[in-house]
Formats: structure tokens, C-alpha cells, sequence
């Protein structure tokens, strides 16, 4: 696999999702956490998986928009990696807090 830079593939996610025009732009979050141990099957082949997580009241197709979205760019960018994966996680606006919230 050709490598690329953590911002390179961090600014296509975040394109990605801004593309969708589900997320004001201060809202999408992007990090990288890579595992320096792992198995995928029983080989070390390259690999990415997306973990998305979303504030509820988007729509089950809204989400599968975003994921195929954002899994054909990675796609585009790493054309040899077989697997490029997403899944995506609703979170309740009753219990999410931030500091712009807190008086």
C-alpha cells in the first residue's frame, strides 16, 4: 500500500462527510487511531474501518449515504486495500454534553 499522510486521509473523511450536507462544518470530527497490533482474518493485510458516530434524527438512509460516501473516496485513495469498512453509531441528544452547552 502506498502510504498516506494521517491528514491526507483525516481531510478526505472530513470532505466526505461534508459533502453529505448532514453536519455543519464545526461539527464534523475527524481522528485517527491506528493499531500496531492486528489480524485481519489470520493475515496482517491493510486494512481501514470507519467508526462514525452520529447525533440521533438522522435517517437510515441518510447513514448508508454518508458510509458508501465515505468508504468510495477512501476507496479511490487506497485502490488496493480490500477491505475498507464503516459502521455507524446513533448517540442520544438527551445525554450528550459539551462545553458550549454548560452555563
Amino acid at each position: 500500500m502506498k502510504l498516506k499522510s494521517a491528514e491526507e486521509i483525516m481531510q478526505n473523511v472530513h470532505d466526505s462527510a461534508e459533502s453529505t450536507q448532514l453536519f455543519d462544518l464545526g461539527d464534523i470530527k475527524v481522528r485517527i487511531n491506528a493499531f500496531p497490533h492486528y489480524k485481519v482474518g489470520n493475515t496482517k493485510d491493510d486494512f481501514i474501518h470507519i467508526f462514525g458516530n452520529v447525533m440521533e434524527g438522522r435517517t437510515t438512509e441518510q447513514k448508508s449515504n454518508l458510509s458508501k460516501e465515505i468508504i468510495n473516496n477512501l476507496k479511490i485513495m487506497f485502490p488496493k486495500v480490500t477491505t475498507l469498512s464503516m459502521n455507524i453509531r446513533d448517540f442520544e441528544k438527551a445525554t450528550y454534553c459539551n462545553t458550549n452547552m454548560i452555563e
